[in-house]
């Protein structure tokens, strides 16, 4: 048995707990080891977070959250219409550049910097991650994988 869904967020800040909700309800109810939960439910958040932030301009009110649940694996991805990452190091930019921003690595956040470091926390929790344009159309993809843990005697693998 595999559970999927996909929600049409708006760009606002609000639509961040109610992604992390839904997607807390459907691990727990499948019966999902709560450290697993929790991991998700983070990384999740931080990339809501980075689609209403960074994920368009005036003209694009939207993001899309779609979560897979598999076997033993949960795949989550978050689809923004911003200017999506371009390659190589990133350069100091002003408030008002507006251009792509730089595929992240991990020596782009100093220890002492106040934000940017949603997209290492989705590392650090996760198992995989990947980071993508969209395809023939403005956007950044950032999906990630973690590998699932079930609480004794959980619905999902047992419907299996």
């Amino acid at each position: 048995m595999s559970i999927w869904w996909s929600l049409h967020l708006r760009r606002e800040p609000a639509s961040v707990p109610l992604a992390r909700r839904l997607l807390l309800g459907t691990m727990e109810t499948a019966g999902v080891d709560p450290d697993i939960c929790y991991d998700l439910s983070v990384a999740l958040s931080e990339a809501c977070a980075n689609a209403v932030e960074h994920g368009g301009d005036a003209t694009t009110e939207d993001y899309r959250v779609t979560a897979f649940i598999d076997g033993d694996t949960c795949r989550i991805e978050v689809t923004d219409s911003g200017p999506g990452f371009r390659p190589g190091p990133a350069p100091r930019r002003s408030p008002v550049d507006r251009t792509p921003a730089p595929v992240p690595t991990p020596t782009q956040a100093p220890a002492y910097a106040e934000d940017g470091r949603g997209l290492f926390l989705i590392e650090a929790l996760t198992d995989h991650v990947h980071y993508r344009n969209r395809t023939g159309r403005r956007g950044a993809v950032v999906s990630f994988d973690k590998i699932l843990k079930w609480r004794e005697g959980a619905a999902l693998p047992m419907a299996s």
